[in-house]
């Protein structure tokens, strides 16, 4: 028989799978193991779709009973535009669940973990419960806060600079490096700019590099006439003003590509969830170079921004590194 661990990992990567479908509802990966030795995986399928642990329930048949289930998310209790997993589970005779992470959303948060339990199942909490939390986190987010999860895409050089002196960047990374930053707009339910990027660049913010949803286009400000972001939202209200919008209307991760104005805004008003830089082994070699940030920025070393590197890997001849804000 699998390890909970194991088990759960293969979850994980069931999970991974799903993770550019399902929004505005969790990318859960499920893992069963029937008595018999036997594995059936899950994935949750498009809004009004099977969830995770429906779809390995239903791959398994009869042959659930008695078996084990992991689940990255905590299941279901409630019905919405399916019905609830933790019924499905106790229907099909399951008797076991490991459970990776708690669903913080307030019609599940607990209940379904007490609903099993009051039916006699085994039920195991905290698996790999990091990993899945980091897996998961725009939607953990979202579901604590009401907002999106604030994603900062930066490509630079080694000395910290995104663009040369005459405002010419294309291209300080390697096209793996922007290939990869692409993934990272297919898994964002929108995506921003300030309207002097597009006035500089005329990006069109689409995931033409990778076969993936594009996002949302939304602009700091207004989008000149027959600029490629068209169609896009236009906001020129707070800032926290547009996430509470984004994320009453369904969206969990929103991905930030500059400029230096709008991503220095974002974080001084502590509103940057992760940063993901790219940095090439490059260097201006000055000081005038254009910088990541613009304006002022911590006055002493005491009030430095800090966070921790969650992930640090290869991506072609550039390096990859995400850090999360404490």
């Amino acid at each position: 028989m699998a390890s909970d661990d194991e088990l759960m990992q293969q979850a994980l990567a069931a999970g991974d799978s799903a993770r550019l479908i399902t929004a505005p509802n969790p990318w859960v990966g499920a893992a069963l193991e029937t008595p018999d030795g036997s594995f059936h995986l899950g994935a949750t399928e498009a809004p009004g779709g099977a969830h995770a642990e429906v779809v390995a329930i239903t791959s398994a048949g009869d042959n659930a009973r008695g078996a084990t289930l992991a689940t990255t998310l905590e299941p279901c209790s409630h019905t919405g535009r399916t019905g609830p997993c933790v019924q499905a589970i106790i229907d099909a005779g399951i008797a076991r669940v490991v459970i990776g992470v708690i669903d913080p959303d307030s019609q599940v948060h607990g209940s379904g973990i007490e609903q099993l339990r009051s039916a006699g199942i085994d039920v195991v909490v905290g698996v790999r419960q990091a990993e899945i939390a980091d897996q998961l986190a725009p939607y953990l987010h979202h579901r604590r806060t009401g907002r999106p999860y604030v994603v900062v895409k930066l490509a630079t050089t080694v000395d910290g600079r995104t663009a040369a002196p005459d405002g010419t960047s294309k291209w300080i990374t390697c096209v793996e490096a922007r290939t990869d930053s692409h993934h990272i707009r297919a898994e964002s339910q929108a995506i921003l700019v300030g309207s002097s990027t597009v006035r500089a660049d005329d990006p069109a913010l689409t995931t033409r590099l990778v076969d993936g949803p594009s996002p949302r286009r939304v602009v700091l400000g207004s989008a000149t006439s027959g600029a490629k972001v068209h169609p896009c939202l236009e906001w020129r209200g707070e800032i926290g003003g547009l996430l509470d919008q984004l994320g009453e209307e369904g969206v969990l991760q929103l991905m930030i590509e500059g400029g230096p104005n709008t991503i220095a805004q974002f974080h001084a008003e502590g509103l940057v969830d992760r940063f993901v830089l790219y940095v090439a082994p490059a260097m201006f070699g000055g000081d005038d170079g254009k910088p990541v940030f613009s304006g002022a920025g911590a006055p002493t070393i005491d009030t430095l921004s800090r966070g921790r590197f969650v992930s640090v890997r290869s991506v072609g001849t550039d390096l990859r590194l995400d850090v999360v804000l404490d």
